[in-house]
């Protein structure tokens, strides 16, 4: 099953494997129930006319985007590449503890086609796609989309203190385009794929497999909770294991595409 948020005439929208859920559909009030409760009530939400308005972020405003880091082996030793204080990420990636930050509340979250921006004081920035957790008020994976941890290499690299500088301001995090509803289980050897075009010709292309995170899921989603509450639920990034070399900044007008399962969101640098 897929969830998508369309731009109706009406104000946003949910759908239902492309078709229109009933008006009063929220996201938040879904992700109040029990994954068991939530999944049978999908099953029974009468579908309306097909869905054809452009979509949106698959986020309502009262949502916290969250996100990890140094969760792929690419990922530590690149922060490590671009920070004079190496032996933190090395610390971070072997610890029990995992890095987890604050990345974007609801109503900064992009959708797929919309313009994101660098910041004006970095001079280092590149793309982070990531597979992004849908999850409910109680703790359980309900599914995942595709996302865009846009961040700033040059401001984390300077001291890893700066890192909220450095992931999170105006047009830094994109989500899209669908939910897709699957377990944890079906996670597990997903492919993740950036593909960066400048002028129309790529510049940047990679892939990896999620099976290639050193944390699992859930062991993630236990740290986030542990003294949290989010009682609309919650959406987490789950770090990246793409990251363009120190020769790579991201430059205005270059398109980023980013595929991840069944999930495609493309943006470009406004």
């Amino acid at each position: 099953m897929k969830l998508t948020r369309h731009a109706t005439p009406n104000g946003p929208r949910w759908a239902l494997d492309q078709h229109y859920l009933p008006t009063d559909f929220s996201l938040d009030q879904w992700l109040k129930l029990d994954l068991k409760t939530a999944l049978e009530q999908l099953k029974t939400l009468p579908l309306a006319e097909s869905a054809v308005d452009a979509i949106l972020a698959p986020i309502e405003d009262c949502h916290e985007v969250w996100a990890s880091g140094v969760t792929y082996l690419r990922s530590r030793d690149a922060r490590e590449a671009e920070s004079s204080v190496a032996d933190v990420y090395q610390r971070v990636y072997e610890a029990e503890r995992p890095e987890l930050f604050f990345k974007a509340n609801g109503t900064r979250v992009l959708g797929s086609e919309a313009g994101m921006r660098l910041r004006k004081d970095s001079s280092w920035d590149v793309p982070e796609p990531e597979l992004t957790l849908i999850i409910n008020s109680s703790g359980e994976i309900v599914g995942y989309t595709a996302g865009n941890d846009l961040s700033s290499r040059s401001i984390e690299g300077e001291n890893p203190l700066y890192l909220p500088q450095a992931k999170c301001f105006d047009g830094c995090c994109s989500l899209g385009t669908s939910i897709e509803i699957v377990s944890a289980a079906e996670m597990a050897d997903l492919a993740v794929e950036l593909n960066i075009l400048r002028d129309g010709s790529a510049v940047f292309s990679d892939k990896t497999l999620t099976s290639n995170m050193k944390r699992s899921f859930p062991e993630l989603v236990s740290f986030l909770f542990r003294e949290l509450t989010f009682p609309c639920g919650v959406v987490l990034m789950t770090g990246t294991g793409i990251v363009p070399d120190e020769t790579f900044t991201l430059q205005q007008g270059d398109q980023m595409n980013i595929r991840i399962g069944n999930v495609e969101l493309t943006n470009s640098i406004s």
